[in-house]
């Protein structure tokens, strides 16, 4: 499987959320977690993001999520 790891912008630009909305959301466990680059980076794997996102979209419409 190949992963891409997005930052922080590309995060904030495909879900339409700022950074502290992104954040507490992580914090209450409703957002995928980041995880570390480096000492002083983070990022977010694409396919979980996507995943989040489309689990909005089936809870928005009524929809049940296969993924659970």
């Amino acid at each position: 499987m190949e992963y891409k790891i997005i930052r922080l912008n590309e995060v904030k630009v495909i879900t339409g959320l700022s950074r502290s909305t992104i954040y507490l959301r992580m914090a209450e466990g409703n957002f995928p977690q980041q995880i570390s680059l480096g000492s002083r980076a983070v990022g977010w794997v694409n396919s979980e993001v996507i995943d989040w996102i489309e689990q909005r979209i089936n809870e928005s419409r009524g929809e049940v999520s296969p993924r659970g």
